[in-house]
């Protein structure tokens, strides 16, 4: 299967095609929104680069574009880790791809600049899918269950003026991951915003979100949050 991100009215990168086997997450509204930072910031040139959760490698792609001076990308699934070597190859990146549970690949290494565009959608239960396409997505009954795992593991892998990027939905509560960043020793802010309309899962689970509190009621749209966090020190 072929998947492609590219730009709409918000000024979203243009046009690239990646493979996409089944069970690979697609490259959505986040990883534009994500790549869109990137690219503003210049924040990729001169940098080794850690892809968290890459799936099909757009993120890792796009950041070997931006100037990277290495790019490395994990993943828990064989099909992600299958799918971003071939992409990073047809488009003539050279990328070390890693299968592994986030940052279990690359313990003790250190990187410049950190991506990741985890699962984050509420679910029905705190256990999370490992062989099915909700990995992709499925976060936990608050949609933090990875999220988390990053704030508290990803400082370890920075390098001194090291930079995370990270984008999520508000819907996850970003308060809670600046503070949780915050506790881990980094310095972290809102570096953008974006209103999207409700993709599939979330329609699907709108009745349940509403329940929880965690959308108004009628709610169809989420906002989309990009955090920077760089060493306090």
């Amino acid at each position: 299967m072929k998947t492609t991100f590219g730009q709409s009215t918000r000024g979203y990168p243009k046009i690239v095609l990646l493979l996409r086997p089944p069970g690979v997450y697609r490259a959505d509204s986040d990883t534009s929104l994500l790549i869109r930072v990137l690219r503003e910031g210049g924040y990729a040139a001169g940098r080794n680069v850690l892809d968290i959760g890459t799936g099909t490698g757009a993120l890792a792609l796009a950041a070997a574009r931006a100037g990277a001076a290495s790019v490395t990308a994990v993943d828990l699934s064989l099909r992600s880790v299958a799918a971003a070597w071939l992409n990073t190859r047809l488009h003539r990146v050279r990328c070390a791809v890693h299968h592994g549970d986030l940052f279990e690949p690359v313990a003790g290494k250190r990187f410049d600049l950190i991506l990741a565009n985890p699962p984050y959608v509420p679910a029905a239960t705190n256990m999370l899918p490992r062989h099915r396409i909700t990995r992709c997505w499925d976060a936990g009954l608050d949609g933090r269950a990875v999220l988390d795992r990053i704030c508290t593991g990803g400082p370890a892998l920075l390098a001194p003026g090291g930079l995370m990027l990270l984008v999520h939905s508000a819907v996850c509560d970003d308060d809670v991951t600046l503070r949780r960043l915050a506790d881990a020793g980094l310095h972290a802010e809102v570096l953008t915003r974006a209103t999207v309309p409700f993709g599939p899962v979330m329609r699907l689970r709108a009745a349940m979100l509403e329940a929880r509190g965690l959308v108004e009621p009628g709610q169809r749209d989420e906002e989309l949050v990009v955090i920077g966090a760089r060493h306090a020190g």
